[in-house]
């Protein structure tokens, strides 16, 4: 083994715990299926939301929504 590839290795397992952990878990995501427009379900989708913040789920910090 030449040693610039020996040093290259080095480097590369110094750095793989960093770079390991900087990953982020995905976001879970919440769906509302409804027919018809959002309009008709503006009430619902209120208290849907609601319902998520008393669960402790805060939009767009730990968890995204989605209306269909």
């Amino acid at each position: 083994m030449r040693r610039r590839d020996f040093i290259a290795l080095l480097g590369g397992a110094a750095s793989w715990p960093l770079t390991a952990g900087a990953q982020q878990p995905a976001m879970p995501v919440i769906g509302f299926l409804g027919f018809g427009s959002l309009e008709n379900f503006g009430p619902y989708l209120t208290a849907f939301r609601k319902g998520l913040n008393e669960g402790g789920f805060v939009e767009g910090q730990n968890v995204a929504t989605l209306a269909l």
